[in-house]
C-alpha cells in the first residue's frame, strides 16, 4: 500500500494529467479492514471500501495514462484498450448518450446480489467529483428548452459533471435537443416527471451537493449491511423513499408498481421476511397504536363512527360488545379490540398480501386510490398499499394452481373471505436506499423523507484525533497526513466488512 502511495505522489508531483474521476474523495487509504485513529483532536474521515481500494488503483493509474475515464453511467466498466495510431479527423459533436429508460418500464431491479458493489464504486465515481470541486449551483427560476444565455451554459456544465450530458458537447448557452433529453435522463434518475424542463422540483434536485448524494449512497450501503436476505428465482422489493414495489423474476424486474407507504410519523419499517398468503376480501383488524391514535380520538368526538365504518368492538375472547358499552373517554390502554367487516369501505380494500414479521405490516389494497397518483405518496400508518394488487396478486399466486387473474376476480366478486397459501413463499424485502446503482451502470437518487441518511455510519468512518495537513502533493484527494511527525497509534474498529 506504501508503494502504491508513493507512486501515485511521484505521478502528481511529475504533473500527470489528473483526468475525470481519477481520484475518490479527500480519504486516508488503509490495508483492507477497518481502522480507527486516536489521539487528540476530533475529526472523521469517510474510507472507501476495501474493494474500491483496488479499483481506485486502476482509475487513477488508467487517467495518468490517459486512457478512457471511467464515468458514473459506464456501469462502473473497464477503461477500452486506446488505439496504436489513428488518422486525425475535424473535431465534431458527440452523438446523444444512450438514454436511460423510463424508470417504470425499465427491467433493472433496484435491489440484487450486486447491488451492495454496485453503490460501492459509485460512491467512489461521486467521490471523484467531490474532489474536482463539485458542480456548479444553477440560480433560482423556470429553464425551458429553446432558452440561450449564461443560465443555460451552467445547465450544460452542471449535467456534464454527473454524465448526464456528454462532455464533448458540454459548451454552449443553447437548451436544444441534447440538453433537453439529459435533462429528461436526471429526471429518471431522480424520480422526476420525465419533462425535459428544470422546474422547482428538478433544480433542487440539480442543486443537492454531491457531498450529500456521497452521503446518501454511504447511508444506503450502511442500511444494507446485515440484512441477511436470500435472493429466490421470484423475489419482491418495496424501496420505500420511492414509495416503489418490484416483483423480481430471473433477475428482471417483470412488473413494478407505485405504492403508499408510512408517514414520517408513522415510517415503514425495513424487513426481510417471506409472502405465505393472500387474503381476498380481507377484514381489518385494527392495531394498536392506530387503535389509540385514530379510533378512540374519533370516538370521543363521534360516538357513531365505528358503526357507519362498518367496524366491531370485540372483548379479549372475541365476542362482539356494543361500543357504547366501552369507555372511550380512558386514557388507559384498550382492553378491546376493533375489527372492520371485509367489503366496500374496508382500509385494505380487496386484497391482503400476508407476510409474517415483528411489525405487524404487510401489503394491501386500499379505499383511498387517490393517493396514487400523487408526487407524495407517505401516507399510510406502516404498511404498503399497492396500486393494481390484484395484477399483483396474480404474480404471487403465479405457481400456485387455479388463482389466475380471471379466478382471483372471480373470487373477489363473491365478497367471501377467502385466504390462498402459497405452496413456496417468496422472498420480500422492504428496503430504504436514498441512493443506489442499477445493473445498467445509472446511479439514482430519492428524497430522504424519514431524515435517516445524517445518522452516522460507523462501519465507513475513521476518526482522525489530531489536526490534519494536506500537502500540495496530496491535495489531489488521494492522502490525508497529520501535521504531527510523532507515530500514529490505530486500532481495528469491531466491524469487518467481510467482503
Amino acid at each position: 500500500m506504501n508503494r502504491l502511495r508513493d507512486s501515485c505522489d511521484s505521478l502528481i508531483g511529475k504533473g500527470a494529467p489528473l483526468r475525470r474521476h481519477a481520484f475518490a474523495t479527500p480519504v486516508a487509504l488503509f490495508a483492507p479492514g477497518w481502522l480507527e485513529y486516536t489521539g487528540r483532536a476530533h475529526m472523521r474521515l469517510r474510507t472507501i471500501l476495501p474493494a474500491t481500494t483496488l479499483l481506485l488503483a486502476s482509475t487513477f493509474i488508467t487517467s495518468a495514462f490517459a486512457q478512457t475515464p471511467i464515468l458514473p453511467s459506464d456501469q462502473f466498466r473497464k477503461p477500452a484498450a486506446q488505439p496504436v495510431s489513428a488518422p486525425a479527423q475535424a473535431a465534431k459533436p458527440a452523438a446523444p448518450k444512450r438514454a436511460v429508460a423510463s424508470f417504470w418500464t425499465s427491467s433493472e431491479p433496484t435491489f440484487d446480489e450486486g447491488t451492495y458493489d454496485r453503490i460501492n464504486a459509485a460512491m467512489l465515481s461521486y467521490s471523484a467529483i467531490e474532489v474536482r470541486g463539485g458542480w456548479p449551483t444553477l440560480p433560482k427560476g423556470l429553464i425551458e428548452p429553446g432558452a440561450k444565455g449564461p443560465t443555460v451554459a451552467l445547465l450544460r456544465q452542471r449535467l456534464a459533471v454527473s454524465d448526464d450530458l456528454p462532455a464533448e458537447v458540454a459548451e454552449g448557452d443553447t437548451y436544444d435537443t441534447m440538453l433537453t433529453e439529459a435533462v429528461k435522463r436526471f429526471q429518471v434518475r431522480h424520480g422526476l416527471p420525465e419533462t425535459g424542463t428544470v422546474g422547482p422540483q428538478t433544480l433542487d434536485a440539480l442543486n443537492v451537493p454531491v457531498k450529500q448524494r456521497i452521503r446518501q449512497l454511504a447511508a444506503s450501503l450502511d442500511r444494507l449491511h446485515g440484512m441477511g436476505f436470500t435472493f429466490g428465482q421470484r423475489y419482491v422489493v418495496v424501496n420505500i423513499p420511492a414509495a416503489v414495489a418490484e416483483a423480481i423474476e430471473g433477475g428482471r424486474v417483470t412488473r413494478r408498481y407505485v405504492t403508499v407507504v408510512g408517514k414520517v410519523d408513522r415510517p415503514s419499517p425495513t424487513l426481510t421476511t417471506h409472502i405465505t398468503n393472500v387474503n381476498l376480501n380481507p377484514t381489518w383488524t385494527v392495531p394498536l397504536s392506530i387503535l389509540k391514535k385514530d379510533i378512540v380520538t374519533k370516538m370521543r368526538k363521534d360516538p357513531g363512527y365505528v358503526g357507519r365504518m362498518r367496524m366491531r368492538v370485540l372483548d379479549s375472547a372475541g365476542n362482539e360488545v356494543d361500543p357504547r358499552s366501552v369507555d372511550w373517554q380512558s386514557d388507559r390502554t384498550p382492553n378491546f379490540t376493533v375489527r372492520q367487516d371485509s367489503g366496500d369501505g374496508n382500509a385494505l380494500g380487496k386484497v391482503r398480501i400476508d407476510m409474517p414479521n415483528p411489525h405487524s405490516v404487510y401489503m394491501h389494497d386500499t379505499n383511498h386510490k387517490e393517493f396514487f397518483s400523487a408526487d407524495y405518496r407517505f401516507q399510510s400508518s406502516g404498511c404498503t398499499r399497492v396500486e393494481g394488487v390484484l395484477d399483483f396478486a396474480s404474480w404471487v399466486l403465479k405457481d400456485t394452481g387455479g388463482w389466475s387473474r380471471k379466478d382471483i376476480d372471480a373470487e373477489v366478486a363473491t365478497g367471501k373471505r377467502t385466504t390462498v397459501k402459497l405452496p413456496r413463499p417468496i422472498p420480500v424485502a422492504w428496503i430504504y436506499l436514498t441512493g443506489w446503482a442499477s445493473p445498467d451502470g445509472n446511479v439514482h437518487f430519492r428524497n430522504d423523507v424519514y431524515g435517516l441518511d445524517p445518522k452516522p455510519a460507523q462501519q465507513f468512518m475513521v476518526q482522525v484525533d489530531r489536526p490534519v495537513q494536506v500537502s500540495s502533493a496530496r491535495a489531489s484527494g488521494f492522502v490525508l497526513q497529520s501535521d504531527e511527525s510523532a507515530n500514529m497509534t490505530f486500532k481495528t474498529v469491531s466491524y469487518l466488512d467481510e467482503r
